[in-house]
């Protein structure tokens, strides 16, 4: 979109800033510092390491400001091991609070869950070939911004690449709404009709911003008919908002096939769109070596962003997602699958506190 009349001048005082490994700061006129065999600010710093159980602050910043992009990108496996996207976890902390109001595995984070890749074409989240990991949430801060990730891999990560494009000075009122994300798992431990929670324990006035889902079908037939329920302001046992399936709250419709018909086995096909997506589908595990290549359960993953048609809440809110499927001789019935998800909304502080993230051995895709 181009820019309006209203976007080509700052309010008076604000500047815009970036952080990266070449300018680790985002001080005024101290990028490309660094030396390289090309000579004084040649491309001398292109990434940070992270080293195996360790941390690695991306961004300390001082405020009022808002974090207006973040990108990064890093391998997706070593030889220790495949699972690098759920391996490391994104926090970010506002304000000097002590707990994040963001925790999530890297990956999922940036909608590509099972520490797979995908492609992402979406308004707030893009990730481009090949692993471009990029968020255009706006994230406002009145008196401080720290953005790490914690590693729980077994090896280091030599290279990590990332920018973070903020601006400082901006006007940031006393009750403004702070970004918040969180993941949450449930890994075939629910009951028969017991559904996934998305996000529960918010209070204080905000915005429902949107749900990043996978599911691995460990049920036989359609997995996707489950209703995404939004319970705000009081609701109780019955929700305000609710969806019709799951393919329908992600925007697609009729499982996401190519064509209905039987014969022949219709294709799934996935999209990546400004709002709604399904980015993700396999049925092939290629954690291995290349010469053993295996099935798996059937993995999905979808999104849904609520920018045009906004979510907005009062008082509290929760979410959550029915595990239920169909089959064409018996209708609906409940299922048991591996459901995760990261929800994303804007509150005012002080959030509640997030339920203790599993350790790295119990977010394994599997």
């Amino acid at each position: 979109m181009l820019p309006t009349l209203s976007d080509l001048l700052a309010a008076d005082g604000v500047s815009s800033r970036s952080i990266n490994a070449e300018n680790p700061t985002g001080e005024p006129g101290a990028a490309a510092a660094a030396s390289s065999p090309l000579g004084p600010g040649r491309k001398g710093s292109a990434y940070l390491p992270l080293p195996a159980g360790g941390s690695l602050t991306l961004a300390d910043i001082e405020g009022p400001g808002v974090i207006r992009h973040i990108w990064i990108t890093v391998p997706d496996r070593t030889e220790s091991g495949p699972f690098v996207l759920r391996d490391l976890v994104l926090r970010i902390y506002w304000d000097d609070e002590e707990q994040p109001s963001v925790e999530s595995p890297l990956g999922d984070f940036f909608c590509n869950g099972f520490a797979a890749r995908a492609l992402v074409t979406s308004e707030p989240i893009v990730v481009a070939p090949t692993g471009g990991m990029n968020s255009y949430f706006a994230m406002p801060f009145r008196r401080r911004a720290r953005i790490v990730i914690d590693s729980e891999h077994p090896a280091s990560i030599d290279h990590v690449f990332f920018q973070v494009d903020y601006t400082v000075g901006d006007d940031i009122p006393e009750g403004t709404p702070y970004f918040h994300a969180q993941w949450r798992r449930s890994n075939a431990t629910t009951a028969l009709g017991e559904d996934h929670v998305i996000l529960d324990g918010v209070t204080g006035r905000g915005r429902y911003l949107g749900t990043y889902i996978g599911v691995a079908a460990l049920s036989r037939y359609w997995w996707g008919e489950g209703e995404v329920k939004y319970f705000v302001d009081g609701d109780t046992d019955l929700p305000t908002l609710c969806s019709t399936g799951l393919e329908d709250y992600a925007g697609g419709a009729w499982a996401f096939q190519d064509e209905l018909r039987t014969d022949p086995e219709p294709v799934p096909l996935t999209f990546s769109a400004p709002y709604c997506g399904y980015p993700f589908f396999s049925t092939r595990d290629e954690t291995r070596a290349a010469t053993f290549i295996q099935s798996t359960a059937p993995m999905h993953a979808v999104y849904r962003w609520h920018l045009p048609d906004p979510v907005w809440f009062e008082r509290d809110f929760r979410a959550t997602v029915q595990q239920i499927g169909v089959w064409d001789r018996g209708g609906l019935f409940e299922r048991v699958d591996d459901v995760f998800s990261v929800a994303y909304w804007y509150q005012t502080e002080p959030h509640g506190a997030f339920p203790a993230l599993p350790d790295a051995a119990a977010r394994v895709p599997r």
